[in-house]
């Protein structure tokens, strides 16, 4: 199935698997493994996000079980179906394939309101008058315990009847809120008494105005989890001190065999944003492309950059799952993508600062077509026939007039070999009244045709070029960090415009390619010789005019280290 995980690739053992292997050993579930990833419609998927479901999905395919995909939707005032549809889509573009096992946490409300009925009638909750900023005053800190609220003794009665008041749209939003009755004096700040329920007067993207009081995280998750048959709740690092309130929620709810909360270390990929509000104020403040920009870490940018959704699998099986935080560096990324294109793509010959070249002794109106492999390292792909012409288009940079010492392009009086073509040696230079060069006139030997087998002399260069009267007009983007000093990040005194790598984005207009890309498809990828992979930008390609995004630079630091 296309994109589908490979399952060869997804049992490397870690310590998550050897605890699904021992609660396996002892029985500890009555039903098949299941295991869940719960976004938050409010924003798109990126790498760190594909890390995540990549753990979750992997052990759910080992043992056989079942993957949930579950929206954490009760938040109304950010969330939005179009994150929904976006999700779901780049998920299956990865290979992550929820198919029809896809659930609403919204879809929960009245079993998780009648929970919290129970917590209440068990004075395990409270109706809290206190403000925001009154019960976080009253929570105390790490060194100090916390205060009771003035409202924490309301008697079951009292508080069944305000809770009820509070469904019915009573009162305003932060009136009241429902809080657990735990410990205001534990040592975990989770269980000083955390608010699970609050007023939002706001429509929501699929119940409508049907609820205006709405679950906390912390208090919805467990019970998702438990309603869904979740065994193992999978999540990131930063959830640890979280679990005794997951499971003490679960505990006072009397949950046969419940889900337990495991933390695995998360992921960040160095040089780029993987903060979801970070990500948020780089597109709403209109510092970048959108969510697909494809100097974006989303899974949406990553797809118009050009990475291919086996490549992120590579990446995702090399990492491997570690019980730390960690930061990868991105050339792993890169690395894996281009051990996925490089047998993959065809090259071909795209000039990016053109300079032109007029051959004097080649006929004026002759042009003829030359056989040049599609990859040299895998022949499968075939070859194609490309026209040669009077006049060429060469790289600026491979043209120096007064060449450095081992400079083996083009220079007055020395010879290279065109690509697939012929010897040509510069003869003459032609300036503008700048004394810019806009010419080089040349002279070739028809006898040193590549594939004739002339051994007569041999030249020490080789360079790529395109014929004038036939290539193809475009616009090439190259791409860099969009962060290159990350401490930049933490500094609050800065603005993104401070934070950002103003050459992050490169625009080359009018490069010159090979017209066997006239009818390039949507995402379509190739090898630009030298230069390295490029893609087709489909949301800025238009009839009229071609635009490549570079994927990646053919230099592989990854393989050094």
């Amino acid at each position: 199935m296309e994109n589908e995980i490979n399952e060869k690739e997804i049992f490397h053992s870690n310590f998550l698997h050897r605890i699904v292997d021992e609660d396996l050993k002892n029985e500890v579930y009555g039903r098949e493994i299941c295991t869940r990833f719960p976004p938050e419609p409010n924003g798109y998927l990126h790498i760190g996000s594909a890390y995540a479901i990549n753990i979750s999905y992997t052990i759910a395919k080992k043992y056989g079980g079942k993957f949930n995909l579950r929206f954490d939707d009760t938040n109304p005032l950010k969330e939005d179906i179009e994150y929904v549809n976006a999700i779901i889509e780049d998920m299956t573009w990865v290979g992550f394939k929820p198919n029809e096992r896809i659930f609403y946490g919204s879809d929960y409300c009245e079993e998780i309101y009648e929970y919290a009925i129970k917590l209440i009638r068990k004075d395990k909750a409270y109706v809290c008058d206190l403000s925001g900023d009154e019960i976080k005053a009253y929570r105390g800190t790490l060194k100090d315990p916390g205060v009771d609220s003035p409202y924490r003794n309301r008697t079951i009665e009292e508080n069944l009847d305000l809770f009820e008041r509070m469904k019915k749209g009573e009162f305003p939003a932060g009136a009241k809120v429902l809080r657990a009755k735990i410990d205001m004096k534990s040592a975990n700040i989770n269980l000083r008494d955390p608010v699970i329920y609050r007023i939002i007067h706001a429509n929501h993207y699929r119940t409508g105005d049907k609820w205006c009081i709405y679950p906390m995280y912390d208090y919805a998750h467990p019970i998702q989890d438990a309603i869904e048959g979740i065994t193992h709740s999978l999540c990131s690092i930063e959830f640890k001190d979280h679990r005794p309130l997951y499971d003490w929620v679960l505990q006072e709810l009397e949950i046969k065999e419940p889900p337990k909360q495991r933390e695995f270390g998360r992921m960040n990929l160095e040089g780029v944003v993987t903060s979801k509000r970070y990500l948020r104020e780089l597109v709403f403040g209109g510092y970048v492309d959108g969510w697909d920009d494809p100097r974006l870490p989303t899974l949406r940018g990553l797809r118009r950059r050009g990475f291919t959704p086996e490549s992120i699998q590579s990446f995702l099986s090399e990492i491997g799952v570690s019980k730390d935080e960690s930061t990868v560096d991105i050339s792993m990324l890169e690395h894996s993508l281009r051990e996925d294109l490089k047998d993959k793509v065809p090259s071909i010959m795209a000039v990016l600062k053109p300079l032109k070249v007029v051959i004097t002794n080649y006929p004026d109106d002759e042009s003829e077509l030359l056989e040049i492999e599609n990859n040299p390292s895998n022949s499968e792909l075939g070859k194609r026939m490309v026209p040669f012409s009077k006049v060429i288009y060469i790289e600026k940079e491979d043209f120096m007039e007064e060449p450095i010492k081992g400079f083996h392009r083009l220079s007055p009086g020395n010879e290279v070999r065109l690509k697939g073509a012929y010897y040509i040696r510069c003869e003459k230079v032609i300036k503008d009244a700048a004394g810019e060069i806009i010419e080089l006139q040349c002279s070739y030997d028809p006898e040193t045709k590549s594939g004739s087998g002339f051994i007569g002399r041999k030249v020490k260069g080789t360079i790529h070029w395109v014929s004038a009267k036939d290539a193809l007009c475009a616009d090439v983007h190259l791409y860099d960090k969009l962060i290159v000093d990350e401490e930049l990040l933490k500094d609050k005194s800065l603005g993104w415009d401070e934070k950002l790598n103003p050459k992050s984005l490169i625009i080359l207009k009018d490069c010159m390619l090979e017209p066997c890309i006239r009818n390039a498809f949507k995402e379509a990828k190739y090898q630009f010789m030298r230069h390295g992979y490029f893609t087709v930008d489909h949301k800025y390609t238009t009839e009229e005019k071609l635009v490549f995004n570079r994927i990646v630079s053919l230099k592989d630091s990854w393989s050094k280290k």
